[in-house]
């Protein structure tokens, strides 16, 4: 595969799309992180394109990224051991919100989709913390277990651990 460069790599980080290369670990909001496994030329709606087939780390789940859409999907390299040791500062430093349901859902769900693994810590040490204190509702639940498994994704992938050690760590930290 070529490694021309077709747009800049999303917030001006300087990468770009096309630089990712099998066994490159990378993280995909919303999704985790994972590895990935090949590009592949497939046909999609009659539209020949490039696809990254990421491995997930928690899941066993591939997933098919357009190479023309990497930016967009906001996927990103894993961060480095001090990125991870700030987020889980942020996840042990969390507080709870104190808004109503409503406002506390969409502004956790805005801080998965951006996809940055400080913010993704705050949600699951925010999210822990009034499970605790409080309980959660069933949506805060499911957004709470979808942070969790981003977040130890990311932890496993940098820290080169398993998902079960990555596991205990952040149980660790947030409680």
């Amino acid at each position: 595969m070529t490694k021309t460069c077709c747009a800049p790599y999303r917030k001006g980080r300087g990468r770009c799309a096309l630089e990712y290369t099998v066994g490159d670990r990378v993280v995909y909001p919303l999704h985790g992180a994972g590895i990935i496994e090949a590009v592949e030329q497939r046909e999609v709606l009659g539209r020949e394109e490039q696809y990254y087939v990421v491995r997930l780390v928690v899941g066993d789940m591939r997933a098919l990224i357009p190479v023309s859409r990497v930016d967009a999907a906001g996927i990103r390299p894993v961060a480095d051991r001090a990125r991870i040791d700030q987020a889980l500062h942020a996840a042990r430093d969390a507080g709870e919100m104190h808004a109503g349901y409503g406002e506390r859902f969409r502004a956790n769900t805005a801080k998965l989709r951006a996809g940055d693994i400080e913010a993704v810590a705050e949600v699951v040490g925010s999210l822990s913390l009034r499970q605790r204190q409080r309980g959660l509702s069933a949506g805060e639940a499911r957004l709470f277990e979808q942070a969790w498994k981003i977040l130890l994704s990311e932890v496993a992938l940098s820290a080169r651990i398993p998902p079960e050690r990555a596991d205990a760590l952040l149980r660790d930290v947030v409680g």
